[in-house]
């Protein structure tokens, strides 16, 4: 793969902060985790807590600071919110780090 650099521009600093925010945020653990289960399918916060050794408030406590970070989005259904990946970019980071990680 060419990995040839067009120019020698940096990022701006609002890039980087927002770039460096976004790389915090799949740096956690079970944040990641949860990502993992969202990759798969839709799930509500019941079905990740069912999957995951973590406590419903904990994973409650994740989902926020994902939506807050734009990587997922929760969608009501009765009473019941189902939270999936945000937009099809968040598929690709993962198809690729899973690419990247089996080299």
């Amino acid at each position: 793969m060419n990995m040839e650099k067009q120019n020698n521009q940096l990022p701006t600093a609002a890039e980087i902060k927002k770039s460096v925010d976004l790389f915090k945020t799949f740096g956690d653990a079970t944040r990641y985790q949860i990502l993992s289960l969202l990759y798969q399918s839709s799930r509500t916060v019941s079905e990740i807590t069912a999957v995951m050794d973590v406590s419903q408030s904990a994973i409650s406590h994740q989902l926020k600071t994902l939506r807050q970070a734009g990587l997922v989005v929760g969608e009501r259904e009765g009473k019941f919110i189902k939270y999936t990946l945000a937009d099809e970019h968040i598929f690709e980071i993962f198809e690729l780090v899973k690419e990247h990680i089996h080299e």
